[in-house]
């Protein structure tokens, strides 16, 4: 729907606010509650990105939220700073800067640990807010007589006073917030946000900062943040002091929740249900203080019974409504046919990266004494270890040999205890996944680390856009139709690996076989020069390693591949050479024929019992 009507949600954002003032008055909403919902929404649109796109769970966002409001408060009332809206652009500045400076801190933990952080930094905002700097802040008396906008056109001067008045300014900026929200969230940037918040070790490991990208996010939230605090003092005509407290991050939380996280809209819903019915209880029925009490009732309702919010139950019950499962009888369909579409030579494989230095002529990897010990335990020991430029490499071994560890030491997932690794003539040892992607050498997982939160086509955009746009680029207002090249690879890799008629169906309602091809997909999408493969044969059925074989052998002309299994029999045929691993050492490096019939290997995989193994 987006790409067939690009601004239908601005355009109906629009004839939303601007429909407000004649529709909400008759349902009982008071301008000022109005204003308030809208002053939250703002708010809550950059936690969103924070909570809902990146998943990242902050209780610390009244700390921004305080300083971008006492910020613009303090230059309206205090420093003779005369432009309402100038005030609060600085505002919003002075928060986006704490924020960057308190994101170095808090991102260094994930987590539980990670909002625990934010929870402290809050409450250390609080306290210097009523202490230190009660001077600039008014402590607990706030600053009072922060000035409505006003704006001079030459012939005239539009003023923003109160009520219906002051709506049509704050509308404006949400409006203007929503816009952004939207550009960040379509852009490559909210791509890679939405895979963080899915898959964090993935997304490292096709090649993105992380960390970079969920600064970038906090900020973000910090400079909503910020940017609606100083409407708070706006619309109060008075900057209060509970603007720092906890239960400022709390509301927000639960608003947001109770919305709809994911949705940009969800925290303006939930704003509205909670004021609404604030003032209902309150008002109306008379219950005082008692109105939290009931509001609390109301919130866990509707997290157990809607967990996605009330925008998350309303679009499953339009799913409902219009007739929309699941899975479908024809999608079922769809599946037979692409089980038999699996067995058809694959495309051409795709072109490799292009080498921005002179081709290297020696080996394209090579270890040298790589060793790995965890305090006592040695799982590897002195292995030393070279691939060629287009060779097939098989790695194998028993259970406990050190395979997975090597491969993890060798795509710099792990670093070594000792030794050292080379690629392409650069030693890459204590180099970051990240790092070691970009240069062209990515792995698939044992176990599938996708993005399951989004479609097939989505997964291999975010390891598209790794080798696209390097590992970290803030083109936050970009179109991700507009990376050159994107749609291409992507569609590419799709067709390598058989997943072209399932690319706009979820991961969660892949079959184990698609999922296994797609974890190989994410790797390719990086345009490696070298791809380490981890048991992509792992918990097949026999006619999915029969068909997942066929894949291999088509992805594997002119690529320079590693592979690990337990499959012997699937390894041999494809591989030119095998390194067998026991204990940790590397036992014996041979062609598939030399190794069926070493009875050294034979001696590690069956006690003895010879003869077998050739089978």
């Amino acid at each position: 729907m987006l790409k067939q009507r690009p601004f239908l949600i601005e355009a109906l954002t629009a004839i939303g606010l601007i429909a407000a003032p004649f529709v909400l008055p008759h349902l009982g909403f008071a301008p000022n509650t109005v204003n308030r919902i809208l002053v939250w929404g703002l708010f809550g649109l950059g936690f969103d990105i924070l909570f809902g796109f990146t998943g990242l769970l902050s209780f610390g966002q009244s700390a921004f939220y305080g300083t971008g409001g006492f910020v613009a408060a303090y230059l309206l009332t205090r420093a003779g700073f005369g432009n309402v809206l100038g005030a609060l652009v600085i505002g919003m500045i002075a928060a986006a800067a704490t924020g960057y400076l308190i994101g170095l801190i808090a991102l260094r933990r994930t987590g539980i640990y990670f909002a625990m952080i934010t929870v402290a930094i809050a409450e250390v905002f609080f306290f210097v807010e009523f202490n230190p700097l009660s001077d600039f802040t008014g402590g607990e008396n706030g600053l009072p007589g922060v000035p409505t906008p006003s704006f001079d056109l030459g012939l005239t001067t539009i003023h923003f006073t109160d009520g219906w008045s002051l709506y049509q300014f704050i509308a404006l900026c949400y409006f203007v917030g929503v816009v952004i929200a939207l550009r960040i969230v379509r852009s490559p940037v909210g791509a890679i946000l939405s895979a963080i918040r899915d898959n964090p070790l993935r997304a490292t490991a096709v090649g993105h900062n992380i960390h970079g990208y969920k600064l970038t996010a906090f900020v973000i939230a910090a400079a909503y943040a910020g940017f609606a605090g100083g409407l708070l003092g706006v619309l109060q005509a008075f900057m209060p002091p509970d603007a720092f407290t906890f239960d400022t991050s709390g509301q927000l939380v639960m608003q947001t929740a109770i919305g709809g996280r994911g949705t940009l809209f969800g925290p303006l819903v939930g704003a509205t249900v909670w004021l609404f019915l604030q003032d209902f209880l309150q008002s109306a029925l008379g219950l005082g203080a008692a109105w939290k009490l009931v509001l609390g009732v109301v919130f866990v309702l509707l997290v157990c019974f809607l967990r996605g919010g009330i925008i998350g139950g309303l679009a499953d019950l339009y799913r409902l409504v219009s007739g929309k499962r699941k899975q479908t009888d024809a999608e079922m369909d769809q599946e037979a046919a692409d089980a038999a579409a699996a067995l058809q030579p694959p495309p051409a494989p795709m072109q490799a990266k292009e080498v921005e230095h002179p081709a290297y002529s020696g080996p394209i990897l090579k270890a040298t004494g790589l060793t790995k010990r965890y305090g006592g335990l040695v799982a590897n020991s002195d292995i030393d270890f070279s691939v060629n430029q287009g060779e097939l490499r098989g790695i194998i071994g028993p259970n406990g040999a050190g395979k997975s560890t090597f491969f993890k030491m060798l795509t710099c997932e792990i670093a070594p205890s000792s030794g050292q690794i080379v690629f392409e003539g650069r030693d890459i040892t204590g180099l970051k996944i990240t790092e070691v992607c970009q240069l062209g050498l990515t792995k698939s997982y044992q176990v599938n680390q996708l993005f399951t939160g989004l479609t097939v086509r989505q997964n291999l955009t975010i390891a598209a856009l790794a080798e696209l746009r390097g590992k970290f680029r803030l083109d936050l207002f970009r179109k991700l139709s507009s990376v050159k090249g994107l749609t291409e690879q992507v569609e590419h890799t799709l067709a390598l690996v058989n997943l072209s008629r399932r690319a706009d169906t979820p991961v969660s309602e892949l079959a184990y076989g698609e999922k296994r091809r797609l974890e190989i997909g994410l790797a390719l999408a990086t345009s490696p020069r070298l791809l380490l493969l981890d048991e992509p044969l792992a918990g097949m059925s026999p006619r999915e390693r029969v068909e997942t074989v066929k894949l291999l052998k088509s992805i594997a002309r002119g690529r320079t591949m590693i592979i690990i299994d337990h499959d012997m029999d699937s390894l041999f045929e494809l591989v030119e050479r095998v390194t067998v691993l026991q204990e940790g050492k590397v036992l014996l490096d041979g062609t598939p024929e030399e190794i069926k019939a070493n009875a050294a290997v034979q001696e590690a995989y069956l006690g003895g019992v010879h003869g077998e193994i050739a089978a």
